[in-house]
C-alpha cells in the first residue's frame, strides 16, 4: 500500500495528503471526508481499507494516526447542504475543507476515486482506500468520525437503530423509516422512493381490501 508514497518520496515530496470521505450512500446525516498526511517512510502494517476493518481495529487505529501524522483534518458538509448541492458535490466539498484545513501544506494529494478543489497536484485512485496507506488512513479517520457522530444522532433517535446501521439502508432502518416517517436529518432525496413505495402499497392495499368488502 506504499508504492504510490513511495515514488512521491523518491521525488522529494514529503508531505503526501491522503484523502477520503465517508457516508456518500447513506440515507441519513452529514458527509465526512478527512485528509492525513503521514511521515515519509512511516509504515502502519496493520492499516486497511476501513471497511474492511472491525470497529475495535479502526478505533485503535484511530488513535495511532491521530498520534502519528503530521497532519490530521476533516471536512464534514450536512444534510442540507448535500441537498442543496448533490451527494458528489457535497463529498467533494468534504474534501476541500479537510484539504484547506490540513496544519501542514501538501505537496501531493492521493485521493480515493476523486478530484479536491484545490491547487495542488493530485492523483485519483480508484480503490484507493485499498492501494494506499495514506488514503486508508484518511478513510479511517472518516469512518471513525462520522460513527461517533451516529451514536449521538442515536441518542436523539434512537428508534432508527443509527448506532448500528450508520445511517445505511439497512433492511431494519428502511423498516424504522416507514414506520416512524423521516427525521429532519434524513435525506430527502435520497428517502424519496422508499416513501414513494411504501405510499403505493399503502395504496394498493386500500384498493384490495375495498374490492374485498
Amino acid at each position: 500500500m506504499l508504492d504510490e508514497e513511495m515514488q512521491l518520496w523518491e521525488r522529494g515530496l514529503s508531505h503526501i495528503a491522503g484523502i477520503d470521505e465517508v457516508g456518500r450512500g447513506c440515507l441519513f446525516g452529514d458527509v465526512v471526508a478527512a485528509a492525513v498526511v503521514l511521515p515519509a517512510g512511516l509504515v502502519l502494517p496493520d492499516i486497511n481499507d476501513s471497511k474492511k476493518l472491525s470497529e475495535k481495529k479502526r478505533e485503535q487505529l484511530y488513535e495511532q494516526i491521530m498520534a502519528e501524522a503530521s497532519a490530521v483534518a476533516v471536512g464534514i458538509v450536512d444534510v442540507a447542504e448535500i441537498e442543496r448541492l448533490n451527494i458528489k458535490q457535497a463529498a467533494r466539498l468534504a474534501m476541500k475543507q479537510a484539504v484547506q484545513a490540513l496544519a501542514v501544506q501538501p505537496d501531493f494529494l492521493l485521493v480515493d476515486a476523486e478530484k479536491v478543489d484545490v491547487e495542488l497536484p493530485q492523483l485519483s485512485l480508484i480503490h484507493g482506500d485499498a492501494r494506499s496507506q495514506s488514503i486508508a488512513a484518511a478513510s479511517i479517520i472518516a469512518k471513525v468520525t462520522r460513527d461517533r457522530m451516529c451514536e449521538a444522532w442515536d441518542r436523539e433517535y434512537p428508534e432508527y437503530g443509527l448506532a448500528v446501521h450508520k445511517g445505511y439502508a439497512t433492511k431494519r432502518h428502511r423498516e424504522m423509516l416507514l414506520r416512524y416517517g423521516p427525521t429532519p436529518l434524513h435525506r430527502k432525496l435520497f428517502i424519496r422512493n422508499i416513501m414513494a413505495e411504501a405510499e403505493r402499497l399503502e395504496q394498493q392495499l386500500q384498493l384490495d381490501w375495498d374490492d374485498s368488502v
